[in-house]
């Protein structure tokens, strides 16, 4: 979906299909069928965009052949989607059936991760609209806290050094400018804008910045307009946002039977206290477990917030809530005034299959109107701070 901001500028908003399980071309379009193509049809919409997953192997193929990105980009335009952004955080086997810590590796002091970056800007630089401005990648924030010294950070340093001219070299060949944007994530390097702002701004701005995503900026306590000018001030443009939402237990304690509810194999769920803002480390074992199990076990002080994804329209039953105060805050902190603050934005509730089972979608049908769902929410807060759906770009009516 298209709207237009103030400043005349288009902001793209679409979702993250990290959320579907295939690694393949054929599987890739075949899940277009099955949820994209629903999805869109769901919202009314002429067109839809899409945050595209592409897997490692599936992304090296593309970008060697030409004609499967030709085969790719026809495939989508004949369905109404659109690309301008590829989630490169997880290299593959991310909806296997336990993902946990595997998610960060390779990280970014290695040459596997280098390369699959660039494939993934080489193949969006194909699949871009011809009136799109740039294109964006998201990716890790450069590797998970442990283990971590002085060559590695030297080590991932040059790997960014060799991404910027990488970038380079497909915008001359192409002329399409593609930028990555690094996100914070809790128990990585980068886990807040306070470290990105130290670890990251270094950094070739024009290509290099961040992708913040939401529900990450509320597990780490983050004040969004305070975290948005952190950002600013050390020279990190936001070149993506992912519209998501966290598990919030204002008394953990009184809510443990229902936060046992949302353990699960799949994912790691990292968990903050309210102290870990206030910390010199964010993760410091007094406020922040590295998944919600261990934070039950180790009874850390509320409240709580768990790096969970749960659907923008459904927050958890009480006495859980969701993190969409922060949601709000950061969308008017980027939107609301007189320049887009980003025009990229991603809804990207990657857990559908992991919900507690009484939220969970049974069927495709379901889960692409519980997608839909979410996208039509997450239009109407855009909406409320101020962007506009021009007749004729195909945003849902």
């Amino acid at each position: 979906m298209r709207l237009r901001h103030a400043d005349g500028s288009t902001v793209h908003l679409g979702y993250c299909t990290n959320v579907h399980p295939a690694e393949d071309l054929a599987g890739i379009l075949a899940q277009l069928d099955r949820y994209a193509v629903p999805v869109r049809r769901a919202l009314d919409a002429d067109l839809l965009g899409l945050g595209l997953w592409l897997a490692a192997p599936v992304a090296a193929e593309l970008a060697a052949d030409p004609a499967l990105r030709r085969r790719l980009r026809a495939e989508l335009t004949v369905r109404g989607l659109e690309v301008v952004t590829l989630n490169g955080f997880p290299y593959a086997s991310f909806q296997a059936p336990v993902v946990k810590g595997a998610v960060y590796h390779p990280d970014w002091t290695t040459g596997d991760r280098l390369a699959y970056t660039l494939h993934l800007a080489r193949v969006l630089a194909d699949l871009l609209p011809d009136d799109a401005a740039r294109g964006s990648v998201s990716t890790l924030p450069l590797a998970w806290r442990e283990p971590w010294d002085a060559g590695r950070a030297e080590a991932a340093r040059r790997r960014l050094g060799e991404l910027a001219t990488g970038l380079a070299a497909v915008e001359r060949e192409t002329g399409r400018p593609i930028r990555v944007g690094f996100e914070p994530e809790p128990g990585c390097i980068v886990e807040s804008t306070g470290q990105a702002s130290a670890v990251l701004s270094a950094m070739d701005s024009d290509r290099l910045g961040i992708c913040l995503d939401l529900a990450h900026l509320a597990c780490a306590w983050e004040e969004p307009v305070e975290a948005l000018g952190r950002l600013e001030s050390a020279g990190l443009p936001v070149v993506k946002v992912q519209v998501s939402a966290a598990v919030e237990a204002a008394d953990p304690a009184g809510s443990a039977g229902a936060l046992r509810r949302w353990v699960e194999p799949r994912f790691l769920h990292q968990t903050r206290a309210a102290g870990c803002a206030r910390a010199a480390d964010p993760a410091d074992a007094a406020y922040a477990a590295d998944d919600l199990d261990a934070a039950l076990d180790a009874k850390l002080p509320g409240p709580w917030r768990v790096h969970y994804h749960v659907p923008l329209h459904a927050p958890p039953e009480p006495p859980l809530t969701s993190t969409l105060p922060v949601l709000r805050a950061a969308l008017a902190g980027l939107y609301a005034g007189p320049v887009a603050g980003c025009d990229h934005l991603d809804v990207e509730t990657y857990t559908w299959g992991v919900l507690p089972a009484a939220r969970r979608p049974r069927t495709d049908a379901e889960l692409a109107t519980g997608i839909a769902a979410e996208l039509a929410f997450a239009r109407d807060e855009l909406v409320a701070v101020g962007l506009v759906a021009p007749a004729g770009t195909g945003v849902g009516r």
